[in-house]
C-alpha cells in the first residue's frame, strides 16, 4: 500500500508544480493521470485488505469436491504431552487429508510465542505445516482467535477440530451446540485419535 501511496504524492506535487509554473503544464498533465493510477492501485489495495479481514489467511477458492475442516491450531497443538508442537497439527491435517478432507488452521496471535519464543505469521506456520499460506492464519494482537476459527467455519460451511467447547460463543455461533460440528482428538498410545 506504500507505492501507491508515494506515488499519489509525486503526482499531486507533479499537479501542483505545474499549476503554479505555466511551462510545466505538461508535468501536471502527466501527474493527473499518474494520480488517477495511483487511486486506482490504492483502491485495490484496500479492497485486498477490507477481503483478507472477512477470512484472512484462507483460501478464496471453493473447492466443493472436498469439505473443509478448520483447526484450531493453538488447541491442537497441545494435544501430545500438553506441551506446544507443531507435530500434532501435522498429524490432524495429515490424518484429515487421507479422509478426503481439506484442512485449514487457526493460531493465536501468541503461537510463534508458545512454539519458539518468537512471533511467528502464517507464510511461516503455513511452510512448516506444509500448506498453503492461504489455508494458515494467525490472527492478530488482540484478537480471540475462538471468534476466527467459528467465523471462518461459518464461512466455508465447516468443521472445527478442537477439544474446547467453545461454550461462551453459542449465542453467536449456534452451531456450536450441533452434534458432530466439533471434531475432539487426542493421543492414545502414541497414536491419535479423532472423533469423527
Amino acid at each position: 500500500m506504500r507505492v501507491p501511496l508515494v506515488l499519489l504524492g509525486f503526482s499531486l506535487i507533479a499537479i501542483a508544480l505545474g499549476g503554479l509554473m505555466p511551462e510545466l503544464e505538461l508535468v501536471a498533465i502527466f501527474g493527473v493521470f499518474t494520480a488517477a493510477g495511483a487511486v486506482i492501485l490504492l483502491l485495490a489495495a484496500l479492497l485486498r485488505l477490507a477481503l483478507a479481514r472477512v477470512s484472512p489467511g484462507f483460501d478464496s477458492e471453493r473447492d466443493t469436491s472436498r469439505p473443509v475442516v478448520v483447526l484450531d491450531g493453538s488447541n491442537v497443538m497441545h494435544w501430545k504431552d500438553g506441551k506446544p508442537d507443531l507435530q500434532p497439527v501435522r498429524d490432524v491435517i495429515a490424518d484429515l487429508a487421507q479422509r478426503g478432507y481439506r484442512a485449514g488452521v487457526v493460531f493465536d496471535a501468541n503461537a510463534g510465542y508458545k512454539l519458539e519464543g518468537r512471533y511467528r505469521h502464517h507464510q511461516v506456520l503455513a511452510r512448516q505445516l506444509g500448506l498453503p499460506q492461504n489455508r494458515v492464519m494467525v490472527v492478530n494482537k488482540g484478537e480471540v482467535a475462538d471468534e476466527m476459527v467459528l467465523r471462518v467455519a461459518q464461512d466455508f460451511g465447516a468443521r472445527v477440530v478442537s477439544n474446547d467447547r467453545f461454550r461462551d460463543w453459542r449465542d453467536d455461533f449456534p452451531q456450536v451446540a450441533e452434534p458432530g460440528f466439533l471434531i475432539s482428538g487426542r493421543y492414545r498410545q502414541g497414536a491419535l485419535q479423532l472423533d469423527l
